[in-house]
């Protein structure tokens, strides 16, 4: 299970979806309430309860190590600069939208990704190393052959996210660079604010990508480490990805279905030595939700016929009660989305465009939902999905 830690922390509308994190919060006299933290203002933490409640939580009160947690990522509710500009942060050279862009049928990263060595220090257990667009600092020392081997992945990611025609903009970099930070071990990296259950986490106050050296195929041989090619690579494009939408379509209507579908789309499309096949990724994709993925591991297990319930509630989900059941979740927000990309009506991404550019217009909701449906019910959509998938062996059950 990834469990997904988004912040929106800098001028952001208070209408609009924040991105959370679920953890279990404890206070000085020792009690714990399992809870999503939506933001800190005037000295409180403010939880989502599983109940559905909003509870403001004084600082002060919370246990010392959910202090020097908020503390440590920023999150003390003080005021600061725009994100434009606070911190180093800017805003990344994005090009125009690129909606009408053709869907791209295999994206490379060739040639050289511009490695830099920018810090070895065995003492402090730092090591930083930069490509293109990325900066990645590590607390072991990598060789070159692994350091090269993510960057590849890291700049084939960014080059296929980039490329899909659906504008994916956004994103904020730290001195010119998106950031990345690796863990020897999985204990060091829940002790830095890693949820537990996650293999890898997208921190959008920090704009940092966290993730454990094993959940990307690296494992310590001998004195050194060694990059397993061959190794699922899902954790790290799926964040990724969180790292690089736009705020915009974090927007509730999108938030859960949409987002986590297109991350898990990027994720689940094969990849090997830097290049992602996208023309032929259908059968990955329809395996990955509905069996075990490759060698009957890492998939969401739904099996061939799946019972999503009411798609509407599905599409206008709290984001907490979204992230609560995440294999029945994360695999439909996948097949769903990928109806839009590619099965829906001429197969051209049209109807899912159109939603992103209201969304992007400021449009949420069942406002924004409605553009999608473009003059249909949620029950005559339902009909073309299951019809749709039904042709590809999957059965897709409705009910409210």
């Amino acid at each position: 299970m990834i469990i997904r830690v988004l912040f929106l922390l800098f001028a952001i509308a208070a209408s609009a979806m924040a991105h959370h994190l679920e953890r279990v919060w404890t206070d000085d006299r020792g009690r714990s309430t399992k809870a999503v933290l939506l933001k800190v203002e005037n000295n409180c933490a403010i939880l989502l309860l599983a109940d559905g409640r909003e509870s403001p939580f004084p600082l002060a009160k919370l246990s010392k190590v959910d202090q020097a947690f908020i503390e440590k990522f920023g999150l003390d509710g003080h005021d600061e600069a725009p994100a434009e500009t606070a911190g180093g942060q800017t805003t990344p050279d994005a090009p125009e939208d690129n909606f009408d862009a053709a869907w791209p049928e295999r994206v490379s990263f060739e040639g050289d990704p511009e490695i830099t060595t920018m810090i070895e220090d065995a003492g402090e257990k730092k090591f930083v190393y930069e490509s293109a667009h990325y900066r990645f600092n590590c607390d072991v020392r990598l060789s070159k052959s692994v350091v090269k081997g993510l960057a590849v992945m890291f700049e084939a990611t960014h080059r296929f996210v980039r490329e899909l025609p659906l504008s994916i903009h956004g994103g904020k970099q730290t001195d010119g660079k998106y950031q990345i930070i690796l863990f020897e071990n999985k204990a060091d990296y829940i002790a830095a604010g890693g949820p537990p259950a996650s293999a890898g986490v997208f921190i959008g106050g920090q704009n940092i990508v966290m993730v454990p050296l094993t959940s990307i195929g690296v494992q310590k041989v001998g004195s050194g480490y060694m990059l397993d090619r061959d190794k699922s690579s899902k954790t790290l494009p799926h964040e990724l990805v969180h790292q690089l939408t736009p705020d915009a379509y974090y927007s509730p209507g999108a938030m859960g279905w949409f987002t986590e579908g297109l991350a898990e789309y990027v994720a689940v499309t094969p990849y090997r030595s830097g290049s992602f096949n996208v023309r032929n990724n259908f059968k990955a994709l329809v395996a990955y939700a509905t069996a075990y993925g490759k060698e009957n591991t890492g998939g969401r297990g739904l099996g061939t016929e799946i019972n999503l319930g009411s798609l509407e509630k599905f599409m206008l989900m709290e984001y907490a009660s979204f992230t609560a059941e995440p294999q029945l979740n994360y695999g439909c927000g996948l097949l769903i989305t990928n109806y839009f990309f590619h099965l829906d009506r001429n197969e051209d991404g049209a109807r899912i465009k159109k939603f992103l550019q209201a969304i992007k217009a400021g449009k949420q909701g069942q406002a924004a939902i409605d553009v999608l449906l473009d003059g249909q019910t949620y029950p005559e959509l339902e009909k073309e999905i299951a019809k749709a998938y039904s042709r590809k062996g999957v059965d897709f059950i409705f009910s409210d």
